[in-house]
């Protein structure tokens, strides 16, 4: 086993600022790699996505080679690093240090993600970091301005923006126009996931795992779940929800393929939902349903951790048409000729009357493409190339963070209040296939919740007009002495 090489501030006088939070950037970096050299590249977070990205670079991203992981985890640390030829440490502030590293790929736990890509700006490195972008709203729009400030090559780890498909059913709904004008859009994540468990006293952290580190910028709260490791997603101090994990992925495509990137970020939400019929420590909904409006069209998004029948989709239905049932990882872009159908890896145009007319499919492995694509971009400085750059990402990040916001400041459930909010019958249709599945669960529909109707400008990336306080203080987190995030000026 390699040796792990354990938090030492080094030799660089910054890294004792960013720790104590001051936004310093670096202006340039003599790390900058020629395009004839290999890109050194460092891991931070040896977690089933970090190894997934780290084995990638190692073996499948032409001009990468992996030179180091990062984990508070010593035991995750050093089985990644073995495995892909690399040096393990435990601070991910020693691995920023290093001469040898020239970019970053994080895969750290949603709450470290903007810091650990600032510290990473700031030490010149350049970043590709997992999605979603942020935690909260204010501290991914840091991460964007200190990667302008910097001109540091900074890529969001949306995988989709480099399948072709993408790029061809834009085209093949707006260029070609063939299937009329958009009226709107229906997403789905329809995945189970089991319950997470509910202790009598807290977990006690593995003792291999540098606790302090682990939580860097979240509060130090009791941990009344049974594992340790990943399930942290499903607590709001450490994680964003379902609506943050695979929800981040489906309204970036839809951002991409839909909108064409047209919109930021959506201008009115409303949320319903809730943690229903499993009585465990999770905090985040497993049942989470959202109506987004834009000055383009709407935008409907369900997702459930519980068991939905496939044929509890009702109402997606084209003007005049057929009724459809959509992906249960994907979307449905309704049009006034037919709709699209997508989802990772193929689509599907289909016309009024059900008949499929264009089938998309592309054989392309996504991560690996991602991956090339930020390389070559540090490569040639040209952070124009980039298939999802990070104020793109910041967006996309943005949708599912608002989506939360409206859930955290939801109360007992008002079905006149959330129904009423859209006369689109898709919203309708979403909310009684929620209270059917429900019922069909044995869950109990009175511990639903639902919020009021929220406004947010996308200028300032504030909610304004009413509820508007009850909004905004979710756009901002408190952060742990040491690990602050302060305001990129």
């Amino acid at each position: 086993m390699r040796e792990v090489v354990t938090s030492t501030l080094g030799r660089r006088h910054f890294l004792a600022g960013v720790a104590a939070g001051v936004g310093t950037v670096a202006l340039s970096s003599p790390l900058r790699a020629a395009a004839n050299e290999e890109v050194r590249i460092a891991v931070l977070g040896a977690g089933g996505r970090g190894g997934e990205l780290a084995r990638t670079v190692h073996k499948s991203v032409p001009g990468a080679k992996m030179v180091a992981v990062a984990d508070p985890d010593e035991k995750r640390a050093k089985s990644l690093a073995d495995k892909v030829g690399a040096k393990a440490y435990t601070d991910l502030r020693t691995v920023l240090d290093l001469d040898d590293v020239d970019a970053v790929v994080i895969t750290t736990c949603n709450h470290w993600h903007c810091l650990a890509a600032i510290w990473a700006i700031d030490a010149g490195k350049d970043v590709y970091v997992e999605k979603p972008l942020s935690h909260s709203q204010w501290e991914g729009r840091q991460v964007v301005e200190a990667a302008k400030k910097s001109g540091k090559i900074v890529q969001l780890g949306t995988q989709q923006r480099s399948d072709p498909i993408q790029m061809q059913a834009r085209k093949f709904l707006h260029d070609d126009k063939a299937l009329g004008a958009i009226q709107y859009v229906q997403a789905n994540r329809l995945g189970v996931r089991g319950p997470i468990g509910k202790r009598d006293t807290p977990l006690t952290p593995p003792a291999e795992v540098d606790y302090d580190l682990w939580l860097g910028p979240a509060q130090d709260q009791p941990i009344m779940r049974n594992n340790f490791h990943y399930d942290w997603h499903w607590d709001w101090n450490t994680g964003s929800g379902e609506m943050g994990n695979w929800g981040v992925h489906i309204l970036d495509d839809i951002r991409n393929v839909a909108y064409q990137d047209k919109v930021s970020t959506p201008s009115r939400m409303i949320a319903a939902g809730g943690r229903m019929g499993w009585n465990d420590a999770g905090q985040t909904p497993n049942v989470h349903f959202a109506l987004f409006e834009t000055e383009m069209f709407p935008t409907v998004i369900a997702l459930s951790n519980m068991s939905i029948k496939p044929d509890a989709r009702g109402g997606w239905k084209v003007p005049g048409g057929k009724p459809m049932t959509g992906p249960g990882s994907g979307y449905v872009v309704v049009c006034e000729g037919g709709y699209y159908l997508g989802q990772r890896g193929s689509g599907k145009a289909v016309d009024r009357d059900g008949k499929t007319i264009r089938e998309f499919k592309a054989n392309v492995s996504t991560v690996p493409a991602h991956l090339s694509n930020f390389v070559e971009a540090v490569k040639s400085r040209q952070s124009s190339s980039l298939a999802a750059p990070i104020e793109n990402g910041h967006h996309s990040t943005g949708w599912c963070n608002l989506a939360n916001v409206a859930m955290r400041c939801a109360s007992s459930y008002n079905d006149d209040q959330v129904r009423s909010a859209s006369d689109l019958e898709a919203w309708s249709a979403v909310l009684d296939d929620m209270h059917s599945s429900l019922k069909n669960y044995g869950a109990d529909v009175s511990e639903l919740k639902s919020g009021p109707m929220l406004t947010h400008d996308p200028e300032t990336e504030r909610f304004v007009g009413e509820n508007a306080d009850a909004a905004n203080p979710f756009l901002r987190r408190e952060y742990r002495a040491g690990y602050e995030i302060k305001p990129v000026a």
